[in-house]
Order: structure tokens, then sequence, then C-alpha cells
């Protein structure tokens, strides 16, 4: 049998190759950041200064663009004075990987520099507080309205073209009206992560809800389910592994909007600290920050993705190996628990 395309059309990958894929969409960007970082000619626009020579205004570790360095050596070296020296650099704002690494554990050990500002581990955990909050209270009203939308036409009619409205505007244009409502602390914050999501929330769970197969709503009305009985006993869940997966994606787009949020009112949270690291020039903790964001991001689904496969296990293409644990787990406890029938002989 002929071995599978690595770009076979709509076929699923091996085992081996969907590990290997899912390594190397991390190890691509790293190695060309790693490119641009280590390999001088590939893109070094600065000089940093050795020894500044004869030149006043040349200072040891000061960042020269080439120009202005090449075109002082140039005077220097005309003058028979003593030449600056330097090595290829690149601009403070694009710190190498190893730097930003350095950082990742710095950033939570070294304490503020202002006094009454925030950890970096507190500020984290503000934001998730924020993220946390601005989404539980976006899908307790958007999913069931988005159900109910989907499920009954004239509830659509009369409510998604408000919704569809409503959404293209920008949430954080609603930034001073929640302040002026609710304060200058986490409630602004939250408000704007609600407006960011309930809208497109509301039109994605409908949409989804309508996929649902007239199949079963038929043979459901056949055997006499009543209207309430088709919604909650056989579109939900229906539609159940197909919500649970737009949960996921509209979870992400509350990240999207956490740091336009946090800088309503009083800044706070994650943003406060990239912030704060900018102005004092640090940027290779603003990389490690603005890196904490998607790990936290891509932590947080892959675990729910990780929960989504034991749930609806019935959508999974590849076999869980817990449920098979178990499985075969209670299994051999079922047949070693077994009484014999009579007359039977016990197996080996």
């Amino acid at each position: 049998m002929p071995r599978q395309s690595w770009l076979a059309v709509r076929k699923d990958l091996t085992p081996r190759r969907h590990t290997v894929l899912g390594v190397m969409a991390f190890l691509v960007p790293l190695a060309i950041w790693c490119l641009f970082s280590y390999v001088p000619f590939i893109w070094h626009p600065m000089i940093k200064v050795i020894n500044p020579g004869d030149v006043s205004w040349f200072r040891a570790d000061q960042l020269i663009p080439r120009e202005d360095f090449d075109k002082e050596f140039a005077r220097v070296q005309t003058e028979g004075g003593h030449l600056p020296t330097g090595t290829r650099a690149n601009p403070i704002f694009l710190p190498a990987p190893h730097a930003v690494g350095r950082a990742l554990y710095t950033a939570f050990t070294t304490a503020p520099v202002l006094r009454g500002d925030l950890w970096l581990h507190e500020s984290l955990w503000m934001s998730i507080t924020t993220i946390f909050w601005g989404f539980v209270l976006s899908s307790a009203v958007g999913v069931p309205i988005g159900i109910l939308c989907g499920s009954y036409t004239a509830i659509a009619r009369l409510t998604e073209p408000f919704v569809d409205f409503i959404r293209y505007m920008p949430a954080p244009a609603f930034g001073a009206l929640m302040v002026a409502v609710l304060g200058i602390h986490l409630e602004p914050k939250i408000a704007i992560i609600v407006i960011g999501t309930f809208f497109q929330q509301v039109l994605v769970v409908a949409n989804t809800v309508r996929k649902t197969e007239l199949g079963l709503i038929e043979a459901a009305e056949t055997l006499g389910a009543k209207r309430h009985q088709l919604v909650w006993r056989v579109i939900v869940p229906a539609s159940l592994p197909d919500l649970y997966n737009d949960m996921r994606i509209l979870l992400g787009w509350a990240w999207t909007y956490l740091i336009v949020a946090e800088v309503v009112g009083v800044s706070s949270g994650i943003t406060f600290f990239i912030n704060q690291q900018a102005k004092y020039r640090n940027f290779d903790n603003v990389y490690a920050a603005i890196v904490i964001i998607g790990i936290l991001g891509l932590l947080t689904d892959q675990v729910l993705a990780f929960i989504g496969a034991r749930l609806f296990v019935w959508r999974t293409l590849r076999p869980s190996r817990v449920r098979t644990l178990f499985i075969r787990l209670f299994s051999n406890r079922l047949t070693e628990d077994a009484p014999l029938k009579p007359g039977a002989e016990p197996t080996a």
C-alpha cells in the first residue's frame, strides 16, 4: 500500500506526523527569530559600541545606527585618531530568545520598581479574574439567547438584527461609558470583555444550533415531543459538541480584548506590567509577558480540548487512551467478580 502524502486532501494524519507538525509549528518561528537575533548579516541594523575611541558622544554598550557609526568611523580614520570599535546588534526592541527566556524567570522574581505596584504573578491573576468573569457573564446570557434564536425563527428575527448592528461597534468605544457607570476598577474591564464577546456569541451559537439535522427534529415530533422538548431534548444535545468548540473559540476572542479592557479606568493586570516595562525599556520583560499570555491561552485551550474529547467521545477521531484504560480495567474487574453459572468451570 503506497504511503500517504503529507498534503493529502481531507485525510487524517498519522499520530507521528501529527506530533511532528505540532512541534514544528513552534520550532519554525523560533528558528526564524534565532536567525534574526544571532546571524549578523541577516538583520542587525545597529552597532553596539565596545570602545568609543575618539568619538566624544559614543559610550560603551551604546547602540548606534550603522550609518552613523560608519560616518564617525570614517571621520576619525581620516583625522588619524583612535578608531571606535563595536559589534553588529539588533535594536533594543528586539531582544534575543535567550534574553526573553531569562526574563520568563526574572520577571517573576524581580520586585516592582515603584512601591504599590503589583508583582507579575499578581498582575496575571488579576487578568485571569477579568477574563473569567467577563466570559462567564457573557456565556450565561449569550448562550441561552443564541439557542433560542437558532431554534425559533421568530425570536431570531426579533433579536438578531439588533445584535448584528451592535457587534460592529468596537468594544473599546464603550470604555468611557463603562467607567462612568461602573467606576474605575475591575467592573468596567469585565464589561468590555462581555461587550466584546456577547454579541458575537449569540450569532455563533444560533448558527451552530441551526445546523441540527431536521431528521432528528421530525423524528421527535413524530413521537409526540412538544416545542420545549424539541429544544432541550433534541436540539441542544445534538448541538452540544459543536457548542463546546464554539466556546473554546470565543474564549480566545475574550483574550484578544484583554489588553484593551485593562487600559480602561485605572490600568491593571498584565497590561499595566507590559506598559511599565516598556517605559523602562525592558523589552525582554515585555516579550516575556506577551509569551506568558500566549502560554496561558494555549494551555487553557488544550485543557478544554482534552476535556471535550472525553465528554464527546463519539466525535473524537482518535480513541481516548484514558477511556480505553478504564474500559479494560472495569471489564476485567467485572469478569473477575462475575459469579460462575451452575455447571460452568472456572477459566484459567
